[in-house]
C-alpha cells in the first residue's frame, strides 16, 4: 500500500456496485436513459442483453420492452453502434462523438484498409468505387430513414457486388459488398444499428444513419470516457482499465493522469477512482438479489473478478470465448446462473451457497417471479451460450 493510499475492500466495493450499478432496490432506475447513463455502455452484441439488462434495473419492469423500444428507435436518446474492443454497445446518444473519438477511430482506420486489401486480392473494383458505392448507400439511407441492406440494394445496386475473400485457403469465403462495406460504416461512426425486424430478441435489424456529432480530440475524448467509466466502476485497476476501453496502456495511463484519478488500495494491488471518491461507501438499506443477462454490463464490467465471482464458478457461467451467461446475484456477488426454458419457466440454481439462506432464496425466487412477469411470453435464448444455462433450459 504506497503512502496514503485508502485501502478499499471487498464488501465496499460490492456496495459501490449495488448502488452505481442500480441493482439494489432503492437504486433502481425510473427509466433506460437512467439505466444507460449509470452504466455508460449496455451490451448490445445480442440484442436481447441490452433489453434484459434494463429491466433488472427499473423500478417498474413491466415498462421495459415498450421505454426501451421508444429511447433506442423513436427518442433516439440511446444509440446501439460499435465501441470499445471493436464490440457493438447500446450508449446514451451524447456519448457517440466520445465513443467515436476515443475508440472508434483507430479501429476505423484498420477496417476500412483491410476491406480494401481484400477486395484487390479479389480482383474487385477499387476504392474511388467503393467511396462512390458509400456516398451512394449512405444518401439513399437518409432518405428511407431506416433501413435493411437489401433494401439499401434496391437504390444502389452495385450493393450486391460480390467478392471471393481468402480465395485457395481452408477459410475462403464470398463476400458482399453491402455486408463488409455497412460494417465498416458502422465503425466509422456514420451509421448505426436501427429498429429490429422482427421482436425486441431478433437479432436481424435495419441501419440508420448515425447521430451528427462533433470530432473530438482523440486523448481528451479517451480522458472523458475514462472519467464516466471510473465513476460507475470504480475502484478498478490498470489491467480492468485496459481490458474494458480495449486501449492501449499509455492510452490508459495517459488518461488517469488527464483527469487526476486518485489511487486506492486494493486485494488485487493498485486501483483507481476519480477524483473525490475515495471515502467509503455505506451499504445498501436492504439485502438484494438480481438476476442479470449474458453479457450485463455488471458481469462483464472488469477483467479482475474474484472480488464478486469465484473462480471455481466460471466454467458453468461462461463460454469458451469468455461471454459470461445469465447470473444469479445476492448482495453484490454471483451465487449462481439462470435460464429459461421452451414453456417460459425462469429456472436458476445456486453454485455458492456460502451466506446464501432462506432469506436470499426468497429473494432470488422473487426476482425471478419479476423476471418472468415482464418477458411472458416472450422466449430468450442468449447468443453465446453457456454450459449452466443450457443445461437448466433443457437444451
Amino acid at each position: 500500500m504506497g503512502d496514503g493510499e485508502r485501502y478499499i475492500g471487498v464488501a465496499e466495493r460490492r456496495a459501490r456496485l449495488a448502488l452505481r450499478h442500480r441493482l439494489a432496490g432503492a437504486a433502481r432506475a425510473a427509466s433506460p436513459e437512467e439505466v444507460a447513463g449509470s452504466l455508460v455502455a449496455l451490451h448490445g452484441t445480442d440484442p436481447a442483453t441490452v433489453y434484459l439488462a434494463v429491466g433488472a434495473r427499473l423500478a417498474d419492469p413491466a415498462r421495459t420492452v415498450a421505454e426501451t423500444g421508444r429511447a433506442l428507435y423513436e427518442d433516439r436518446a440511446l444509440v446501439r453502434m460499435h465501441g470499445m474492443r471493436h464490440t457493438v454497445f447500446v450508449f446514451p446518444t451524447e456519448l457517440t462523438a466520445v465513443v467515436h473519438a476515443s475508440t472508434g477511430l483507430a479501429v476505423a482506420a484498420r477496417e476500412r484498409a483491410a476491406l480494401l486489401k481484400q477486395m484487390a486480392a479479389a480482383g474487385a473494383p477499387d476504392a474511388t468505387w467503393l467511396k462512390e458505392v458509400e456516398e451512394s448507400a449512405l444518401a439513399a439511407l437518409a432518405r428511407r430513414g431506416q433501413a435493411t441492406a437489401a433494401e439499401l440494394a434496391e437504390d444502389e445496386p452495385r450493393l450486391r457486388e460480390q467478392f471471393v475473400y481468402a480465395a485457395g485457403k481452408s477459410y475462403e469465403g464470398l463476400h458482399t459488398v453491402s455486408t463488409r462495406l455497412l460494417r465498416v460504416l458502422g465503425v466509422e461512426g456514420k451509421v448505426v444499428r436501427g429498429r429490429p425486424l422482427g421482436s425486441w430478441t431478433s437479432s436481424q435489424f435495419r441501419w440508420a444513419v448515425a447521430p451528427a456529432h462533433s470530432e473530438l480530440d482523440p486523448a481528451e475524448a479517451q480522458a472523458s470516457l475514462l472519467g464516466r467509466w471510473l465513476a460507475v466502476c470504480g475502484p478498478a485497476t490498470e489491467a480492468d482499465l485496459k481490458w474494458w476501453t480495449g486501449w492501449r496502456v499509455t492510452d490508459v495511463r495517459r488518461a488517469l493522469t488527464a483527469i487526476g484519478a486518485r489511487p486506492v488500495s486494493l486485494d488485487e494491488g493498485t486501483g483507481y477512482v476519480v477524483d473525490g471518491d475515495v471515502g467509503p461507501v455505506a451499504e445498501p438499506d436492504e439485502p438484494w438479489a438480481a438476476l442479470l443477462p449474458g453479457l450485463d454490463p455488471t458481469a462483464m464490467g472488469w477483467q479482475q473478478r474474484d472480488w464478486y465471482l469465484a473462480p471455481e464458478l466460471r466454467s458453468a457461467l461462461f463460454d469458451r470465448s469468455g461471454n459470461v451467461g445469465p447470473t444469479v446475484w445476492w448482495n453484490g456477488r454471483v451465487v449462481g446462473g439462470w435460464a429459461q426454458r421452451a414453456d417460459g419457466e425462469i429456472v436458476w440454481r445456486l453454485l455458492d451457497r456460502d451466506g446464501v439462506g432462506a432469506e436470499a432464496e426468497a429473494a432470488i425466487a422473487q426476482e425471478a417471479g419479476r423476471l418472468r412477469g415482464w418477458v411472458g411470453t416472450t422466449r430468450v435464448t442468449p447468443r453465446f451460450r453457456t454450459p449452466l444455462e443450457k443445461e437448466l433450459a433443457g437444451a
